[in-house]
């Protein structure tokens, strides 16, 4: 089993399927848009079983695809935030805690730090 990310005319996934492998040498669509396949098991541009990762990341709906880095992109969460070229996952300025499983944060873009959640 394979995955598909649909892409539109400005590369925003609009549609992500399960289908078998040889999906794209059958499949006729005559909607506008691009299908590109994704991997479920791809993460930060690591693949979760130790296969050769593809295109980053997977591809969700209002993610973008990035051609020229072959990548699926998630949108920006924050203006703070900056795109890591090598994951293309979005990085805050400042690290996450590292007692993290002990206590969860979440991000304050205003003061450009992680508040502890309680």
């Amino acid at each position: 089993m394979a995955h598909f990310a649909k892409i539109d005319n400005n590369n925003i996934v609009t549609k992500v399927i399960a289908a078998e492998d040889n999906l794209l040498d059958t499949f006729i669509d005559t909607t506008p848009g691009t299908w590109i396949q994704t991997s479920y098991n791809t993460y930060g541009g690591v693949h979760a079983d130790g296969k050769t990762p593809l295109r980053k990341n997977f591809a969700g709906v209002g993610s973008v695809y990035d051609a020229v880095k072959d990548a699926f992109i998630y949108p920006k969460p924050y203006d703070s935030w900056t795109l890591n070229n090598t994951t293309c996952l979005w990085e805050a300025p400042v690290k996450y805690p590292s007692d993290a499983g002990v206590c969860d944060y979440s991000w304050n873009e205003t003061d450009k730090s992680w508040d502890e959640v309680k």
